[in-house]
């Protein structure tokens, strides 16, 4: 019997491969190294490339063929493309997590928003797993799987574009005001208002990676 991905090599090549890509350790653009990075895991090539070929399915590599697998570098068009759907599904999660979230999520969401204030007043660059964390937060407020699904996957791959653009001291500050905002309006229930939060927030954010892009 086959064990499932997650138990097997190739399920714990691709938390690894992941990590490498998300991280920029393999920097967008470039090319894996299948040889190298399978001596680095200890493990064949085969539990390799079924790894790959699994991140190539969440848009977290590019296969070419007679070439190999690559990590896609960022353009202008697939991040419109990307924040238009993340606006879409982040919008109504947030929207969700206003009349549904628990006492636990909304103290979770200001524990979060917390240490992202003290991480940027300690001078440290802006964590991106805790606006990750924060955005994971509210997808769990929100209740709903199969959007939390699409947006796992959405935010993957901003996080990859976003791994080989520079850091914007004034964006992350906005973010973090952003944030707090939120967490108001979902512990008013305010729908509504969660939602136009989001979208001016998702908006700014795709606006600076577009900046960012360009220089």
């Amino acid at each position: 019997m086959t064990p499932p991905l997650h138990l097997s090599l190739a399920g714990q090549a691709v938390d690894v491969l992941r990590e490498q890509v998300l991280t920029g350790e393999i920097p967008p653009g470039s090319r894996v190294n299948e040889v190298e990075v399978a001596q680095k895991l200890g493990i064949s090539r085969g539990p390799l490339r079924e790894a790959i070929r699994h991140l190539a399915s969440e848009g977290l590599l590019r296969l070419v063929p007679h070439r190999g697998a690559f990590v896609p570098a960022a353009d202008a068009d697939e991040v419109k493309a990307l924040f238009e759907l993340r606006t879409a599904l982040e919008c109504a999660a947030a929207e969700l997590a206003a009349s549904r979230r628990t006492d636990v999520d909304l103290v979770r969401l200001q524990e979060v928003c917390a240490e992202s204030r003290a991480n940027y007043r300690a001078g440290q660059p802006f964590p991106y797993r805790l606006d990750l964390a924060f955005h994971q937060t509210l997808i769990d407020a929100a209740r709903s799987p199969r959007i939390a699904e699409q947006v796992r996957l959405v935010q993957q791959r901003v996080v990859l574009l976003r791994s080989a653009l520079e850091d914007d001291p004034p964006h992350q500050h906005a973010s973090m005001d952003d944030h707090d905002e939120l967490v108001l309006a979902i512990a008013d229930g305010d729908a509504a208002g969660a939602s136009t939060v989001m979208r001016r927030h998702l908006s700014r954010v795709c606006a600076q990676m577009l900046t960012s892009l360009n220089h």
